[in-house]
C-alpha cells in the first residue's frame, strides 16, 4: 500500500484518544495488595504511580502497574498498592482529582501488579480533517483491518523531537550505565530505532508481511516463533491469512535467530548504526525478536460529528496506535 497522501488530525483533545488496558485475569478479591482501576487525563503513568504512593502512604517500590500510557489522552489501567493488613487512609484520593486522576474501582489481590502482564489495549480514537472525510481513507482502513499494519514503534518511544534517541546515542557512545538510564528508556529507544529501520526496509520492498527464506515467524496471538529456511505455499497462505508474521530483531548480544539474506539485511542495518548496535551489545542485553506486522482486532469505523470519524480497535501489548494512524493519513507527529 502506497503512503497516505491526505492530511488528518487526531488527539485534538485528550478525550479524542482513549485507551483501556485489557487483561486475561481479574483481581481475586482478597490479598495483601489493593488493585485500583484508574482513569487518568493529562498525566502519564509514572506520575500517577508517584501520586498513588504519596496518597496511600507507601513507598514508590510498593506501587505496581503493567503498561505505560500516554499523557495527552484519557486512559484506564490497573495499579497495585502494597497494603497488607490495612486500608487506604481517609481522603486518600482528594489530591488525585486535581491532577486528572479518578479511582473507578478497588479490589484486593494476593500479588503485586508486574510490568507487561496485560494482554493488550483497546483504543477509541477520533480522527478529523481532510482524510477523515475521504473515501480513500475508509478504503485504506479496510485494507489495514484485513491485511495488518507495519508494527513500528511509535514516535513517543523516541521522545519529543527524537530527544530520547539523541540521548541514547550520547550515552551508548560513552558506555551505558544503568544509573544514567535507570528505567532503560534510552536503551529501549535505541533498540526500537534499529527495529524500525529493519521494518522500513521490508516495507519498501513489500516483504514486511510476506515470509522470506531465513525468516523467523511469529504465530499470531502468541509468543511462539519458528524459523523457515524455505517458504512453501502453505506458509505463504498462513501469512496471507494473518496466522503468522515475519519478525525483526530487537538488537542485542548473541547470534541473530534469522538466516540467509534476511540475516544479512539485519546485520547491514546494524552496521550502518555502529554506535547504537555496538553500544547495545556492550550492555549485555540479549537478542530478541518482534513481529513486523500487527493485526487489528474488533476494528470499527463510525462516522461522527463535523465530518470526523471514531476508530476503535484492539492491539496486543507493545503495539502502537500511532503506527495505525500513520498508515491512514499525514500528520507531522506520526513521522
Amino acid at each position: 500500500m502506497a503512503p497516505p497522501e491526505l492530511d488528518g488530525e487526531y488527539r485534538l483533545t485528550p478525550e479524542d484518544f482513549q485507551v483501556e488496558e485489557q487483561f486475561d485475569f481479574a483481581p481475586e478479591g482478597a490479598g495483601e495488595h489493593l488493585w485500583v482501576w484508574i482513569e487518568k487525563r493529562g498525566i502519564n503513568t509514572a506520575e500517577v504511580a508517584r501520586l498513588l504512593a504519596a496518597s496511600a502512604g507507601v513507598a514508590a517500590r510498593d506501587v505496581g502497574f503493567s503498561g505505560l500510557k500516554d499523557r495527552d489522552a484519557v486512559t484506564r489501567q490497573w495499579f497495585s498498592l502494597a497494603l497488607p493488613g490495612r486500608a487506604l487512609p481517609d481522603g486518600w484520593d482528594a489530591n488525585l482529582a486535581e491532577r486528572g486522576v479518578r479511582c473507578l474501582e478497588a479490589i484486593r489481590h494476593p500479588r503485586k501488579l508486574k510490568r507487561g502482564v496485560h494482554r493488550g489495549n483497546r483504543f477509541r480514537l477520533r480522527i478529523a480533517g481532510e482524510a477523515a472525510q475521504a473515501t480513500q481513507t475508509r478504503e485504506r482502513w479496510e485494507t489495514l483491518v484485513a491485511s495488518g499494519v507495519p508494527n513500528y514503534f511509535g514516535p513517543q518511544r523516541f521522545g519529543p523531537d527524537g530527544r530520547n534517541l539523541h540521548r541514547a546515542l550520547s550515552l551508548l557512545a560513552r558506555g551505558w550505565r544503568k544509573r544514567q538510564d535507570p528505567q532503560g528508556l534510552l536503551l529501549s529507544s535505541a533498540r526500537s530505532y534499529l527495529f524500525n529501520a529493519v521494518l522500513a526496509a521490508r516495507v519498501e520492498d513489500g516483504s514486511w508481511g510476506r515470509p522470506l527464506p531465513g525468516d523467523v515467524l511469529n504465530l499470531e496471538g502468541t509468543a511462539s516463533r519458528f524459523s523457515v529456511t524455505a517458504v512453501d505455499v502453505e506458509t505463504l497462505a498462513r501469512a496471507a491469512s494473518g496466522d503468522v508474521h515475519p519478525t525483526g530483531p530487537m538488537w542485542g548480544a548473541g547470534e541473530l535467530q534469522s538466516d540467509l539474506a534476511v540475516a544479512e539485511r539485519e546485520r547491514s542495518v546494524a552496521d550502518a548504526h555502529p554506535v547504537l548496535s555496538e553500544g547495545i551489545v556492550a550492555t549485555g542485553t540479549r537478542q530478541n525478536r518482534r513481529a513486523l506486522r500487527v493485526m487489528l482486532q474488533q476494528a470499527t469505523w463510525t462516522p461522527a460529528e463535523a465530518g470526523s470519524v471514531w476508530l476503535e480497535f484492539t492491539l496486543p501489548r507493545g503495539a502502537f496506535a500511532t503506527a495505525v494512524l500513520r498508515e491512514l493519513f499525514c500528520h507531522p507527529t506520526l513521522i
